[in-house]
C-alpha cells in the first residue's frame, strides 16, 4: 500500500514538471530572441529608462557635437596631404575613407584650429536636456547573449581641450615653464567619450565611465553612485570631457587634475542615433525609438566602419600651431580619436580587455607621485635619502660578510696541525724490494 502511494506521488511530480516545462517554453522562447526580432527594431524600453544624464561642466565652452556638421567641417588628409576627387561625405558613406589607402586618414579640420572657428563650440542642451538640430550621441547595443546586453553611449565632442599649468599637481608644477602664458597641451579635434551600461534580463547590473586612457566600473548598487530618477549621473570634465561619477577634482595620469561640476544637464538619448551590434559577425543594425521613425531611408552605419582618426594628425613640430613643453615633451596638439569601432565593444567584464599602453615617461610619473606624499616631500626626502644610503651601507656590509663566510666553510680549509710526510729512503728500499722479488 505504502509503495503504491509512493508511486502515484512520484507520477503526479513528474506530471507537474512536464506541466510547467510545457507552461514555461513560451517565455523561454520570448526571452531568447533577439532585439532584432522585435517588430519595427525598435529599442527595447529599458535602454532609455537607465540611460545615462550628463551634467556638462559650467565652464566648458566645448559642447556636444553633430556628427554630420564635424565631417561637414573637415576634409580627409594623409601624411598631411588633403585627399582629391572625393565625394561629399556624410555618415552614409564614410567607409569608404578605408580604401584610399593604407596609411591612417585624418579628418582635418578646414579651418586653422587656434582660431577656435565656431563650429568647435558644438550645441548646448536646453531646459529639457535636449539638443535640438543636432546628434552628438551613438548609442550601440551589444548582444551577449539573449539575457546579457551591453548598452554603450558614444559622446562625440568637436574638440578636446587639454590640461595647462593650472591642472598639474605639485610638485610638477613648480617643473613646467609657463612659457606659453596658460597654454593647454594635448589639444585635438574630435573627441570621443562613453559609458557602458551591462543588462541582464532588461536590469541594470554595472557601469563603466571613460577617462582618458582609462576609466572606472561601478557595480549598479554602489554608493559612489548619484542616480535621478533610477538614471546615472555622468560628470564630463572641464575641457577633456572624461567621465566621472561624482562632481569635484579629479587626478588622472597621476599628475593631471579634471573639473567636474553640475553645470548644464544633457540628456544624449533624446538627441542619438542607436543601433544594434552582432558581436560575431560585427554587423551594425539602425534601430528606432519609435515606429513614426522607422520609415527613415537612410540606415546611417557607415561611419562606424572608419578605422580612421576623427581630427586632425598630431602636427609637426614644423608647424607654427606646434608648441612643445620643455623637459616634458608634452605637444600642444596631439593626434584626434579613433571611433566607436576599436572603443572593445566585446568585453567581458565592464572594463575594456584591453588596456592602453602607457609610456615610459607615464610610468616614471606614476612612481614618483606615488612617493611623494610619503617619502620625497619637505622633511621627509631627507629622511627617505638617509634611509636609502643606509639600506645601501647594510647591504654592502651584508655582502661582504656572506662572502668571508662562504670562503670559510666552501673553500680550502687551513690545517693547524702538522702532518707528517712518509720517510723518502724508506720508499726506495720498499721499491727495490719489489724489483727483487719479480726477478
Amino acid at each position: 500500500m505504502a509503495r503504491k502511494r509512493f508511486f502515484s506521488s512520484l507520477d503526479a511530480a513528474l506530471l507537474a514538471t512536464q506541466f510547467l516545462c510545457v507552461v514555461a517554453k513560451p517565455w523561454i522562447r520570448s526571452t531568447a530572441s533577439s532585439i532584432l526580432s522585435a517588430p519595427n527594431h525598435l529599442v527595447p524600453d529599458y535602454v532609455t529608462k537607465y540611460a545615462p544624464l550628463v551634467w556638462l561642466h559650467s565652464d566648458d565652452p566645448f559642447r556636444p557635437s553633430d556628427l554630420l556638421e564635424h565631417i561637414r567641417h573637415t576634409t580627409p588628409a594623409v601624411n598631411y596631404s588633403l585627399v582629391p576627387d572625393l565625394p561629399e561625405l556624410n555618415l552614409d558613406n564614410l567607409a569608404l575613407l578605408e580604401n584610399i589607402s593604407s596609411e591612417r586618414v585624418a579628418l582635418t579640420s578646414n579651418d586653422d584650429v587656434t582660431t577656435l572657428p565656431a563650429w568647435l563650440y558644438g550645441h548646448s542642451p536646453d531646459e529639457a536636456g535636449r539638443i535640438a538640430n543636432a546628434t552628438p550621441c551613438v548609442v550601440i547595443l551589444v548582444e551577449q547573449s539573449a539575457r546579457d546586453v551591453d548598452a554603450f553611449f558614444f559622446y562625440f565632442y568637436s574638440y578636446d581641450r587639454g590640461a595647462n599649468i593650472t591642472q598639474v599637481v605639485e610638485p610638477l608644477n613648480r617643473l613646467i615653464e609657463d612659457t606659453e602664458h596658460g597654454m593647454h597641451f594635448g589639444d585635438h579635434v574630435g573627441d570621443w567619450e562613453h559609458n557602458m551600461i551591462r543588462f541582464r534580463d532588461g536590469k541594470p547590473t554595472g557601469i563603466y565611465y571613460s577617462q582618458h586612457a582609462g576609466g572606472a566600473a561601478y557595480e549598479w548598487n554602489d554608493n559612489t553612485l548619484s542616480m535621478k530618477s533610477g538614471r546615472p549621473l555622468v560628470f564630463s570634465a572641464y575641457g577633456s570631457h572624461a567621465n566621472y561619477a561624482t562632481s569635484g577634482d579629479h587626478i588622472h595620469d597621476s599628475a593631471l587634475i579634471d573639473y567636474c561640476d553640475a553645470g548644464k544637464l544633457w540628456d544624449p538619448a533624446l538627441s542619438a542615433y542607436f543601433y544594434h551590434l552582432d558581436p560575431a559577425s560585427f554587423k551594425l543594425t539602425r534601430l528606432f525609438t519609435s515606429i513614426s521613425n522607422t520609415t527613415v531611408a537612410s540606415n546611417m552605419t557607415s561611419f562606424f566602419y572608419y578605422t580612421g582618426i576623427w581630427g586632425d594628425a598630431q602636427y609637426p613640430d614644423s608647424d607654427d600651431r606646434q608648441k612643445t613643453v620643455p623637459k616634458f615633451g608634452l605637444k600642444r596638439f596631439v593626434s584626434g580619436p579613433q571611433g566607436p569601432i576599436v572603443k572593445n565593444l566585446v568585453r567581458k567584464g565592464l572594463m575594456p580587455d584591453e588596456r592602453e599602453k602607457i609610456t615610459w615617461m607615464q610610468w616614471g610619473v606614476g612612481i614618483f607621485m606615488s612617493w611623494y606624499p610619503c617619502c620625497i616631500r619637505g622633511y621627509r626626502v631627507w629622511v627617505s635619502v638617509a634611509v636609502i644610503i643606509g639600506f645601501i651601507i647594510l647591504t654592502v656590509f651584508g655582502v661582504r660578510h656572506g662572502v668571508k663566510k662562504y670562503r670559510r666553510t666552501k673553500g680550502y680549509q687551513k690545517v693547524d696541525t702538522e702532518i707528517p710526510l712518509r720517510d723518502m729512503n724508506h720508499g726506495e728500499d720498499d721499491a727495490g724490494l719489489h724489483r727483487n722479488q719479480s726477478d
